[in-house]
């Protein structure tokens, strides 16, 4: 394995580069370059009055930008570029890493699946670039950076970064055909974009003086957030977030390019970790070999199974099957065994639903003979279990074939235990769905359900969830 490498290249702050502030807002002030202009545009106006009137959004991007904020400054800082540019992905997403729009833009710089494979934004299976924060904002900056080219204006390239440059230059062209100016308040373009640069121009007039408009941004320390950390191979991030000793949804908050529950196998295996965290994260993965960075199972093929159905059934891909088990080909026979890569939080769910399984054995346990026209279904609904409980006591999944004859083990709770209770639990600092669904005994694709959340969802401090329990089983929650 080769020796890794802690890359603070790019991320280190350049004592040369930038006043020297103890607050990234006031670097940002010092470094207005688009508008001087005392007076603002009644449109800028209008959208200032907006924000003005919800302190409690600006108060909530502000506190999303605190990861990116230095980064991003940093960059434009080293491009020559105006500071207002770091707040554009409060326009364009609120500054949430894992936005994605009607029409398929993706990211806080929100770009479309073409525009982002032009500036070279990796989009596959395990990964989309374009919601990696570093390579988002490197592709953003050669975009708005072009459009200065081609325009020689700040604002008309803002306008072409929302409209497309086609778009800003036709409208550029009709005024000059008919005499009339060509800078940006004077054309005629989609109303979405004649909003868009006065949103900007009003967050940064916001900024520039949030006193003036009874209005405190909380600081944010002008010093590296983010340390990036080669880690050589795939990695699972779960374990990647215990190594580093934070919560995965804080690891997903700082890599929101990754899809799966691991770096891609191809990569990339660059880590973004805070950078207090590194050092210590960087001495825990010299500890642990290349072959324990993922988890495996043994997975027998069931007839009529084949690599495609195993993939999707655990998260992975027929090729990543194929090297881990050295298969040429995508012929499996039934009866073999294959080694699959599985993800820490797989594994966790899964010891989960055995330790509730056993609880539940505690009841009584009924032998069942499979009658003709039986189903999984009205099984589980006879005897008032769950279906997947009812396949996992008897090794089976719901899309097997029951045949009649056929021995099924259910199991009852005792007469004493209690039905379930429905509680609303507040998020705190620090949860997941995970340490949540351990806290209540209940599993975490029952949180997701009862709550509408995918794998994606964030969890926030304050955010409600509603939890149906058994009071019998439950441990101190205090």
């Amino acid at each position: 394995m080769s020796p890794l490498e802690l890359d603070f290249s790019v991320l280190e702050d350049d004592s040369d580069v930038g006043p020297q502030t103890n607050d990234v807002w006031q670097r940002i002030r010092d470094g207005y370059g688009i508008s001087d202009s005392l007076s603002l545009h009644p449109e800028t106006q209008n959208r200032l009055s907006w924000f003005v009137s919800n302190p409690e959004y600006v108060d909530k991007v502000v506190e999303r930008s605190r990861p990116y904020l230095f980064y991003i400054v940093e960059e434009l800082e080293r491009r020559d570029m105006p500071l207002e540019i770091a707040l554009l992905p409060i326009v364009e997403s609120g500054y949430q890493p894992f936005a994605l729009s009607s029409g398929q833009a993706a990211g806080i710089w929100q770009f479309i699946p073409a525009t982002g494979r032009v500036f070279g934004l990796e989009q596959n299976w395990w990964y989309d670039g374009r919601r990696d924060v570093i390579e988002s904002t490197h592709a953003a900056l050669d975009y708005l950076q072009k459009l200065h080219n081609d325009f020689n204006d700040w604002e008309l390239a803002l306008a072409a970064y929302n409209a497309g440059e086609g778009t800003v230059g036709r409208a550029i062209k009709k005024n000059q055909e008919a005499g009339l100016p060509t800078d940006f308040w004077s054309l005629e373009l989609p109303a979405e974009t004649t909003a868009y640069v006065p949103k900007l121009l009003a967050v940064a007039q916001l900024v520039k003086q949030p006193a003036q408009y009874d209005l405190k941004l909380n600081p944010i320390a002008n010093e590296p957030y983010m340390s990036v950390i080669n880690v050589g191979s795939q990695i699972d991030l779960s374990l990647a977030a215990d190594l580093a000793d934070i919560t995965l949804d804080e690891l997903y908050l700082l890599n929101p390019g990754f899809n799966r529950w691991a770096t891609a196998p191809q990569g990339p295996h660059k880590l973004v970790l805070p950078a207090t965290k590194a050092n210590n994260f960087k001495t825990a993965l010299l500890d642990l070999s290349e072959e324990d960075r993922l988890r495996w199972k043994r997975h027998e093929v069931k007839p009529g199974e084949s690599l495609s159905s195993i993939a999707s059934q655990h998260q992975t891909t027929i090729n990543e099957i194929k090297k881990a088990n050295k298969i040429k080909t995508n012929f499996i026979r039934a009866g073999a065994h294959l080694l699959i890569p599985i993800s820490t939080a797989q594994a966790d769910e899964a010891e989960a639903n055995a330790i509730a399984n056993r609880k539940l054995q505690l009841g009584k346990k009924l032998n069942y003979a499979v009658k003709a026209g039986d189903t999984w279904w009205n099984i589980a609904k006879a005897y008032a279990v769950d279906v997947v409980d009812l396949t996992q006591w008897n090794n089976k999944k719901p899309s097997d074939v029951l045949h009649s004859g056929q021995k099924l083990v259910i199991w009852q709770p005792n007469q004493t235990a209690s039905k379930l209770k429905a509680i609303n639990y507040t998020i705190r600092n620090g949860d997941s769905l995970w340490t949540i669904s351990r806290k209540f005994n209940v599993t975490v694709d029952k949180v997701k359900e009862w709550n509408g959340l995918s794998d994606r969802t964030l969890l926030q401090p304050g955010q409600k969830l509603t939890l149906y329990v058994d009071p019998a089983i439950q441990i101190s929650h205090s």
